[in-house]
């Protein structure tokens, strides 16, 4: 195997934007790692001069769109209609041949340490733009675009290599019915930081929005694999308000279901998160006292 040097600078050169990870790890070395994810071959000549990273491929700004194929894990229990499926390959084709499609190839494709699959393939050229999702396409697929990265070819993650097993050039646009099954869920509200109406006004209501605005920004911030358990704890924290009779219980829920939506959640690990967390903050009340601490009941 190439160093892994060489292999970061390979990737930078077909436009794929790199930034470094712990060795042996899936985490992160630096953090806003989608904004600092270079293509500079100096940039990336310093970083992984000082140790053996391994690399991150940031997929929004590289405009790619990654199709992540996971096995199935030991006592993972299947939905209805996929008993026979170990991999998220039986779940694509089967998919593909109940909509009348081919199955999608790509001209790249890796396989993951863990017996996976990731399939490349470049954002629409229509505009949208893809995020993240988890088994909105089916069962066992996920999708990694904007606001997400992918482990590299020639990196490990706990020992496991992941390895270059396609590679015909660069990956064409992803098929338009996938893109459509991949498309963002309609936020209940327009894009953008989610708003929280009914607050009081003068210094109470600063606060309350204060508080609300930092723990929705937070959630906004979370990276993947850690999306479920920071909307829990955005519900749990905005929740202890609730209970407090500071907020809202729906608007708290209607807020907290819009950023999850954007971070690309599922409808229904949203609604059971949200629940439990708001639950969990009920036993600890807040309220606000302005001129003082705020403390609980």
């Amino acid at each position: 195997m190439p160093d892994l040097l060489t292999v970061a600078l390979g990737h930078a050169e077909r436009g794929w934007h790199v930034f470094p990870l712990v060795p042996d790890s899936k985490r992160p070395v630096i953090d806003k790692w989608e904004q600092r994810a270079t293509l500079d071959p100096a940039r990336i000549r310093r970083a992984w001069s000082m140790a053996p990273f391994g690399i991150g491929i940031a997929c929004g700004p590289s405009g790619l769109l990654v199709i992540d194929l996971d096995m199935r894990k030991p006592g993972q229990i299947a939905p209805d209609g996929h008993a026979e499926c170990r991999h998220g390959d039986d779940t694509l084709i089967a998919l593909c041949k109940r909509e009348g499609q081919p199955t999608p190839t790509t001209a790249y494709a890796v396989g993951t340490g863990g017996g996976g699959a990731h399939l490349y393939f470049l954002q629409p050229q229509n505009g949208l733009a893809l995020r993240n999702t988890q088994g909105r396409i089916g069962w066992l697929i996920d999708t990694r675009g904007h606001g997400g990265y992918v482990v590299a070819a020639g990196s490990t993650v706990a020992g496991k290599r992941y390895q270059l097993f396609i590679d015909d050039g660069m990956p064409g646009e992803v098929p338009g019915w996938l893109a459509e099954r991949a498309r963002p869920i309609e936020p209940l509200h327009p894009v953008g930081s989610p708003r929280v109406i009914g607050l009081p006004t003068g210094r109470r209501g600063a606060y309350l929005r204060a508080a609300v605005d930092r723990t929705l920004t937070k959630l906004g911030e979370a990276h993947e694999g850690g999306r479920n358990a920071a909307l829990f704890m955005a519900a749990q924290t905005l929740g202890q308000l609730v209970a407090g009779g500071e907020l809202a219980e729906e608007t708290v829920t209607t807020a907290l279901t819009d950023a999850a939506q954007q971070i690309g959640l599922r409808e229904r690990e949203i609604t059971g998160t949200i629940r439990s967390g708001l639950r969990a903050g009920a036993r600890r009340p807040r309220t606000v006292r302005i001129g003082e601490t705020e403390q609980g009941r």
